[in-house]
């Protein structure tokens, strides 16, 4: 017995899917979560200090960013380390724990971005 290489025993990926009595039905794979990550001179990042939500502490957040996860978690931890700072990289967004918004803006720049001070 050969083991198929397509999808059509992956259930999990027809989760969403509950019945078609259509024979001729086949599930269409929708491929929503592969967004591209454009290239940094195609990008414009908004650089702004906040306070909202975090007991008085300052932090700098890097909106704008469009790309997967992965490259902006990666992006994060570049400029996390650079600062010497903590901070997360979800949902677009990237938190730098303190006030580096000069920093953040310089060091954006030098990698290609267009950055803009909010």
């Amino acid at each position: 017995m050969s083991k198929k290489n397509n999808n059509d025993n992956d259930w999990k990926e027809r989760l969403g899917m509950v019945f078609s009595t259509n024979p001729d039905f086949e599930y269409d794979y929708d491929e929503e979560d592969t967004e591209e990550t454009l290239p940094p001179a195609q990008q414009k990042l908004y650089v702004s200090l906040d306070k909202k939500g975090r007991k008085g502490k300052v932090a700098t957040l890097v909106e704008g960013f469009v790309g997967t996860e992965e490259d902006l978690k990666a992006l994060g931890k570049q400029l996390k380390s650079k600062c010497g700072v903590g901070g997360s990289a979800k949902e677009g967004e990237i938190l730098i724990q303190g006030d580096f918004k000069e920093k953040v803006k310089e060091l954006l720049l030098a990698d290609g971005y267009k950055v803009k001070l909010k």
